[in-house]
Parts: structure tokens; C-alpha cells; sequence
């Protein structure tokens, strides 16, 4: 093999190493999670005595139900958000006890204040809220709604 293709074909080699671990690094299927819409129609009750609802007992605790993140923040109030990220859809928001109680995505990073607005951008596009839902406390039933 001569020099100039022995070169040629390095250069194409270490190229493709450099390349395919961030290729395959930030395919989707890296990604835990699926890309949902966001739930319309929202309207369920729980029942804050059942097994489902044990983690809502604690400030700071949560449940997925429906699509909707539920929680009970901090201060010990009901508060209810879309899991779905406005960012890109993934199914992964979840409550945090992070700067007082936030939404958070793990996928990108995408923070969210209980009101639903953003606290972060993650990519050049300008962040968008998520849905928030109504909750109304009767007894032990949580209703959340739209």
C-alpha cells in the first residue's frame, strides 16, 4: 500500500471512531421513555386511603396516573402537571425536591415550576410550559382535573 492511501485510509478510520459513539450516543434509543401525546380530557379521582396513593401520604411524594404526574409539594398541597415534556414529548416528567418542588425531565433537563412555566432552556428553540391540572381535595378523594 502506498503512503498517500495508507493515509487516506486512517484518516477515514479515525474519523468513523471519532464519530459513531456520539452518533450512537444520542440516538433515541438511549433514551428511557416514550414519546406520548399530551392527555386531554383529564378528569379522575383518587383515593388518598388506597395503595395506589401511599407516596402522595409524604411532602415532596408522587404518582403517575393517567399521564399526569401528581403530587404533593413541600408545603404539603396537592399539585398536578402533564408528564409529558413539552420539549419532545417524552413521557418522563416526574416531581422533584429541587428550589422549593419543581417538574423535572430527566431526558434534557427541562425544569418546570409547579405553575407549569419553564425554569430552563435546553435547546435553542424557546421552552414552552407544560399543563398543569386543577386539584380539588374532598375527604381522601384527590380529584384532578382540567
Amino acid at each position: 500500500m502506498e503512503r498517500k492511501e495508507f493515509l487516506k485510509s486512517l484518516g477515514a478510520g479515525a474519523a468513523f471512531a471519532l464519530t459513531f459513539p456520539c452518533v450512537h450516543g444520542c440516538s433515541k434509543d438511549e433514551i428511557s421513555g416514550t414519546i406520548v401525546e399530551e392527555p386531554t380530557g383529564v378528569d379522575f379521582t383518587i383515593d388518598l386511603t388506597s395503595a395506589e396513593a401511599e407516596k402522595l401520604a409524604d411532602n415532596g411524594g408522587f404518582i403517575l396516573k393517567n399521564l399526569v404526574v401528581v403530587a404533593r409539594n413541600l408545603q404539603g398541597e396537592f399539585v398536578a402537571a402533564s408528564q409529558v415534556c413539552s420539549h419532545e414529548s417524552y413521557d418522563q416528567v416526574r416531581f422533584v425536591n429541587q428550589d422549593g418542588g419543581i417538574f423535572y425531565c430527566d431526558v434534557h433537563g427541562s425544569r418546570f415550576a409547579q405553575d407549569g412555566s419553564p425554569l430552563n432552556q435546553v435547546d435553542s428553540n424557546p421552552a414552552k410550559a407544560i399543563k398543569v391540572y386543577m386539584t380539588e381535595l374532598d375527604g381522601t378523594t384527590l380529584r384532578v382535573f382540567e
